[in-house]
C-alpha cells in the first residue's frame, strides 16, 4: 500500500465493510456462478455497491480510503460483558464462503481491506476518524450503523449509500432527539436488543432522549434518579444503574487502539482497472464487468480471469464462521477453505443433539416468553407510526401484516397494518375501519371510524420503510402482501417468509398456519378471526370489526411472526437447511405475485357453449342411468346411490361409512368398474362432466376480475409435502388434459390479440429423475441418446424390437413407467389397461427383474423413511412422513408409496421452481416482454407478443433445461418441449 501522512484539506473515507456485506446478503436474491455452483450473492452486491459509491456517490475524491471489516473473534467487550452478542445467529451457510471472496474483492478495486483482533470494526472506524481530525482532514463514514453516531461531527459525517444521504449532527439529533455527543448516554439506557447490550428496563429511545435533555448526561440522571417522578420509570434507573453503566461500556468505541496498519497506509492507490475486470470476471459478474470495462477501457478480452477466483472451492454448511485470519496464505495452518471443510467434518462427526433435540430446545426456548397483548400499541397517528417506522430502522427488521376486506389482494382494501420489531413489542395500525353497517360507498351509510391516519399517507410513511433494503421485512405467507403493496405501487424487500421457513424445516409433520405453528412451537393459542367478527349471521366483515378487538388479533400475529422467525432462522441453520430455504422458497413469494397479477385471459363465449354441450351428455347420460337402476333417483346423493348399487343390486364390495350410509366414494366405483359393473362406471363419467361443468366450465367466467377481464389464479405454497404448487381460485392444477372435455376447458384460456401463449413443458421429467437417482444404466443411456423411452422400456420387458412395435405394447410400458413412480399396484395396474390383477402383477415383476437397480432404490428409500422419519430431494428439501412405521398395513403401505414418489417428485417440483425464479431475469436481459402466467406441474405457459415468439422460445428451453445448475449436473440431460399458439390447449 502506498503511505502518505494525513493533513488538513484530505478525505479520509472509511466504509463500514460489515454493514455492506449485510446489506448485499440480504437485499439479493441467492445467486451461484454458473460454472461451479460457487454462492457468490453476497460478493455480487458488494461490489455493486462499492462501484456505485466510487463511480456515482457525488462526493469529494478521497485521500485515504478503506473498507473495515469485524474480526471472526472475541472482542474486549466479552470481557466487560459474557453476553454480549450472545443472541446473535451463526452466518448463513452460503454467506460463510464468501467472507474471503469479498475481502480479495475489496483488494481488487485497490482498497485496503482491514481487521484486527480483539476489536470490532467500529473500533477501527472511531480511531481513524479521530487521528484524521485532528490533522485537521475531513472524514467520511460510509454507513448508517446507529453506534457510529457518537463519531459525528468535528469534521466527520457518515453517507448513508442506500439512500445517498448525508447524516450530520443535525441529522441524528431528528432521528433521535439528542445530538451525536449524547448517543453514548441515550444507547447505555435503551439498549440494544440486536447485540444484547442490556440498557435500562422499560427505557426505550424517546424516553431516553427526554431524560437526558431533562438531566444532560448519565451519571447526572443515575445520580438524581430519585428525582423522577414517575415510580416504574423511577425504581428501574435505580436498580438497573450498574448495568446502564455497563451497557455504556459496551456501546462506547474505542477512539485510541493500537492500529496495525497506520492512517498514512490508507494513502488511495492508483487503480488496476485490469486487476478489477480480472476479479469481476473471474466471478462471472458479467454485467458489471461489462460496464467497469466501459468505464475504464479495458478490453474484456484481453483480460485473463483471476485463476484463484475461478478455482475457489465451493464450501457451505451451518459452521460457524472460524476465528482467525480470514485471508491466510496458503501455507498457513489453515486457509479459510481448509478451516470450513474442517469444522463441517467436525460438525457432521461431533457428538451432539439429533436436530430434533435442538428443535425442541429452542421451541421451549422461545415458548418461555409469553405473549403478553395487553403490551400493544394502537398508532393513530402519522407522528406514532413514524415512531415505529424509527423503531423498525433501529432493529434492522420489522414483522408485518395487513388485514384487509378481502382474502383477494387484487380486490381487497386495506384495513389496518400490524408491525412488531421485537418480542412482545407490537402494533396495530387502523387504516380503513367502518362503523358497524357502515359503507364509505353507500349513500347515508355511517362511513369511517375517526381516529386513523389515511391511507395514502400511512403507505407513503411504510413505503420507505418496506422499500428500504437494509431492514429485512418478515411476516407469514408474505405473497398476500406483496401482491396487495404492488397494486398501489409499492414493494417490500428483502423479506424473510415463516410459512416458509417452517415448510423448509417441517413439511409433512402438520399444517403450516399460523394458528397451528403459534400452537405448535410457542405453545400459544392465537385469537381466531370468530371471536373478532362474530359468527353465523351477527358475523361483520372484518372492516366492520371494532378496531379494540381487531388491534390484539393483529398485533399478536405480527408478534408471534417475529419470534416463530427467531425460531426458525435458527433451526435453518443448525439442520443445514438455510440454502434449501434461500434458493428453492424465498424467491417464490416475489415471483408468484407477479405470476397472480398479471392473469390469464378466457373465451366466456367457449365456455358457455361448452356448458350447454356438458349439460346435455350429463343429462343423456342420467336417463341410461336410471334405466340400468329401474328407477329413478338423485345423481348426486351419495345415499340414494349406495341404496342402489349395494341395497337393490347388491353388487360385492359394500362397505359403510361412519354415518351408517352406504360408501360410494371414487374408488368404491373404480373398483367396481373395473370388475365390469356398467353402471359405476356411468356414474363416474357423470361425476366427471358435472364437475367440468361446475368447476370450470360455469365457474372460470366468475372470476374474472371487474378491471383487468382477466382471471388471476391463487397459487399455493407450502400446501404439498413434496414442494409441488397447488392453486386455487381457481384450481388451474386439476383440468384433466387427457379427455376431450378436459381440453376444451384448456382451449378456453386463450391469449389476447397480437399474441401467442408459449407452453414449455418438462418431457418426462419424473422418469430422468428416477434415472438419475436411481442411477439406471438403461434409462439414463437412452435419455442421453435421445431414444423413445416407453418402447425402449417395452422392448427390455417384452423382447419387442423398437422398430414397428405395435402401440398397444408400447403404451403398457408407457404405463407401467408412470406407475412405478407412483408404487402402483397390480390391482391400479390391471385397471388402468384393462387386464387381468395376474397379468398387471407380472408385468410389475418383469419390470422389476429388467431394471433391478429400481427396485433397491425403492427399498433403499423405504428403509431410510422409516429410520429418519423423511425423506430428500436431489436439492436437499425434506420430505416428512412421521406415519410411515403405523402399524396398519394398508395405511404404511400408503406412506411408503408416498415417501417413494416424493423425492422424485419434489425433485422435479425444485427444478422448475428453480427456472421460474430465474426465468423474469433472463427474459429481461435478452430484451423480450414475454410474461410468465402460470405453473401447471411440470410446465410453464407464458404470453408473448407475436414479433417475439421465435426469439422467446430459445430462451425459455434454455432456462429450463439448465435449471439445476449450477446446484448439481443430473447424469441425464433434461428435455423442454415449447411451441405457441393462440390458446392453452393447442400451444401444449
Amino acid at each position: 500500500m502506498p503511505s502518505r501522512p494525513v493533513a488538513k484539506g484530505d478525505h479520509v473515507v472509511l466504509v463500514d465493510g460489515s454493514s455492506y456485506i449485510f446489506r448485499a446478503f440480504h437485499a439479493l436474491p441467492p445467486l451461484t456462478r454458473p460454472s461451479d455452483g460457487l454462492p457468490v450473492g453476497a460478493v455480487s452486491g458488494f461490489c455493486n455497491m462499492l462501484w456505485k459509491l466510487l463511480r456515482d456517490a457525488g462526493w469529494v475524491d478521497p485521500t485515504h480510503l478503506a473498507v473495515i471489516f469485524d474480526k471472526s473473534e472475541t472482542t474486549f467487550r466479552k470481557e466487560v460483558y459474557a453476553d454480549y452478542k450472545a443472541n446473535r445467529s451463526e452466518p448463513p451457510d452460503d454467506l460463510i464462503p464468501q467472507f474471503p471472496l469479498i475481502r480479495n474483492a475489496t483488494r481488487a478495486f485497490s482498497i485496503p481491506a482491514l481487521e484486527q483482533g480483539g476489536y470490532e470494526a467500529d473500533d477501527l472506524i472511531a480511531t481513524y476518524a479521530r487521528l484524521a481530525s485532528e490533522a485537521g482532514a475531513e472524514t467520511t463514514i460510509v454507513g448508517s450503523d446507529k453506534d457510529l453516531f457518537q463519531l459525528i461531527g468535528g469534521g466527520v459525517t457518515m453517507l448513508d449509500p442506500m439512500k445517498d444521504k448525508r447524516i450530520g449532527p443535525d441529522e441524528v439529533f431528528e432521528k433521535f432527539g439528542v445530538g451525536p455527543d449524547k448517543m453514548i448516554d441515550l444507547q447505555a439506557l435503551a439498549g440494544d436488543s440486536v447485540d444484547n447490550v442490556p440498557g435500562v428496563p422499560g427505557i426505550g429511545a424517546k424516553t431516553a432522549a427526554q431524560l437526558l435533555e431533562e438531566y444532560g448526561d448519565l451519571e447526572t440522571l443515575l445520580e438524581r434518579a430519585h428525582e423522577i417522578k414517575q415510580p416504574k420509570r423511577r425504581e428501574n434507573l435505580i436498580a438497573n444503574a450498574e448495568l446502564a453503566r455497563i451497557s455504556k461500556r459496551l456501546v462506547t468505541l474505542d477512539q485510541h487502539m493500537t492500529l496495525d496498519v497506520p492512517l498514512a497506509d490508507l494513502a488511495v492507490e492508483d487503480p488496476n482497472p485490469t486487476r478489477l475486470v480480472a476479479f469481476l470476471k473471474a466471478m462471472e459478474f458479467n454485467t458489471l464487468t461489462r460496464r467497469v470495462a466501459e468505464a475504464t477501457g479495458v478490453d474484456i478480452a484481453t483480460v485473463t480471469p483471476d485463476a484463484e477466483m475461478m478455482s475457489a472451492k465451493r464450501t457451505s454448511g451451518s459452521a460457524p464462521a472460524p476465528s482467525g485470519d480470514l485471508d491466510a496464505e496458503p501455507d498457513s495452518p489453515a486457509s479459510r477453505a481448509d478451516e470450513i471443510d474442517q469444522l463441517e467434518r467436525t460438525a457432521a462427526t461431533a457428538e451432539g443433539p439429533t436436530p430434533q433435540a435442538l428443535a425442541e430446545k429452542l421451541r421451549a426456548e422461545a415458548a418461555a416468553a409469553p405473549v403478553d397483548r395487553s403490551t400493544y400499541d394502537v398508532v393513530r397517528t402519522a407522528e406514532g407510526l413514524a415512531e415505529w417506522v424509527a423503531a423498525a430502522r433501529e432493529q434492522g427488521h420489522v414483522a408485518f401484516g395487513f388485514e384487509t376486506s378481502s382474502i383477494d389482494p387484487m380486490r381487497a382494501e386495506i384495513v389496518g397494518v400490524a408491525l412488531s420489531v421485537a418480542p412482545g413489542v407490537a402494533a396495530y395500525v387502523p387504516l380503513g375501519h367502518l362503523s358497524a353497517g357502515g359503507d364509505l360507498l353507500s349513500e347515508g351509510g355511517a362511513g369511517p371510524v375517526e381516529g386513523q391516519i389515511p391511507t395514502p399517507e400511512a403507505l407513503t410513511l411504510l413505503s420507505d420503510l418496506f422499500g428500504d433494503e437494509s431492514i429485512l421485512k418478515i411476516g407469514h405467507n408474505l405473497k398476500q402482501a406483496l401482491t396487495l403493496l404492488a397494486e398501489r405501487g409499492h414493494r417490500a424487500a428483502p423479506y424473510d417468509d415463516v410459512l416458509l421457513m417452517s415448510y423448509v424445516l417441517d413439511s409433512g409433520l402438520g399444517g403450516q398456519g399460523v394458528d397451528e405453528l403459534a400452537r405448535r412451537h410457542l405453545g400459544h393459542a392465537l385469537i381466531t378471526t370468530d371471536e373478532v367478527t362474530g359468527t353465523g349471521r351477527g358475523r361483520l366483515p372484518l372492516e366492520q370489526a371494532p378496531i379494540d378487538k381487531v388491534a390484539p388479533y393483529a398485533a399478536e400475529r405480527a408478534d408471534v411472526a417475529l419470534r416463530l422467525w427467531r425460531l426458525f432462522r435458527q433451526r435453518l441453520v443448525a439442520e443445514r437447511m438455510t440454502t434449501v430455504y434461500e434458493t428453492l422458497e424465498r424467491p417464490m413469494p416475489a415471483t408468484l405475485s407477479i405470476m397472480e397479477r398479471r392473469g390469464i385471459a378466457i373465451d366466456r363465449a367457449m365456455l358457455s357453449r361448452l356448458s350447454g354441450e356438458l349439460a346435455q351428455r350429463m343429462g343423456a347420460l342420467e336417463a341410461d342411468i336410471h334405466v340400468m337402476a329401474g328407477e329413478p333417483f338423485n345423481l348426486g346423493s351419495p345415499k340414494q346411490l349406495g341404496d342402489i348399487l349395494f341395497g337393490k343390486m347388491g353388487l360385492p364390495g359394500a362397505k359403510k361409512t361412519k354415518t351408517g350410509a352406504w360408501g360410494t366414494a371414487a374408488n368404491v366405483l373404480e373398483e367396481l368398474a373395473a370388475g365390469g359393473h356398467d353402471l359405476p362406471r356411468r356414474i363416474l363419467e357423470w361425476r366427471q362432466l358435472s364437475k367440468l361443468k361446475s368447476t370450470y366450465a360455469d365457474a372460470l367466467p366468475t372470476y374474472l376480475h371487474p378491471e383487468t377481464r382477466r382471471v388471476h389464479t391463487n397459487f399455493q405454497l407450502a400446501a404439498t409435502t413434496t414442494g409441488r404448487l397447488s392453486s386455487t381460485e381457481p384450481n388451474i392444477q386439476n383440468i384433466p388434459i387427457r379427455t376431450e372435455e378436459g381440453r376444451k376447458i384448456r382451449r378456453a384460456f386463450v391469449a389476447e390479440e397480437g399474441t401467442k401463449l408459449i407452453s414449455a413443458d418438462y418431457s418426462q421429467i419424473e422418469l430422468r429423475v428416477l434415472a438419475h437417482m436411481a442411477d439406471i444404466p438403461q434409462l439414463r443411456q437412452a435419455f442421453a441418446d435421445g431414444l423413445d423411452i416407453h418402447a425402449m422400456t417395452a422392448s427390455e420387458m417384452f423382447g419387442v424390437p423398437v422398430e414397428g412395435m405395435p402401440s398397444d405394447v408400447r403404451r403398457r410400458a408407457k404405463a407401467i413407467n408412470f406407475g412405478i413412480i407412483y408404487g402402483i399396484s397390480a390391482f391400479g395396474l390391471a385397471n388402468q389397461l384393462s387386464i387381468g390383477r395376474e397379468e398387471a402383477g407380472l408385468y410389475i415383476k418383469t419390470y422389476f427383474e429388467r431394471f433391478p437397480g429400481i427396485r433397491d432404490y425403492m427399498e433403499a428409500t423405504k428403509a431410510a423413511a422409516r429410520a429418519d422419519g423423511f425423506v430428500t430431494t436431489i436439492f436437499g428439501r425434506k420430505c416428512h412422513y412421521p406415519l410411515i412405521n403405523a402399524k396398519n398395513p394398508a395405511e404404511r403401505a400408503n406412506y411408503e408409496r408416498a415417501a417413494i414418489n416424493a423425492p422424485i417428485q419434489g425433485s422435479a417440483a425444485d427444478i422448475i421452481r428453480r427456472a421460474m425464479v430465474r426465468m423474469e431475469a433472463a427474459l429481461a436481459d435478452a430484451g423480450l416482454s414475454a410474461q410468465m402466467l402460470l405453473q401447471v406441474h411440470d410446465e410453464l405457459v407464458f404470453e408473448v407478443p407475436d414479433a417475439e415468439i421465435k426469439a422467446t422460445i430459445p430462451v425459455v428451453v434454455r432456462v429450463m433445461e439448465q435449471a439445476p445448475l449450477p446446484a448439481l449436473s443430473l447424469s441425464v440431460p433434461l428435455k423442454v418441449d415449447a411451441r405457441a399458439a393462440t390458446n392453452w390447449d393447442e400451444a401444449h
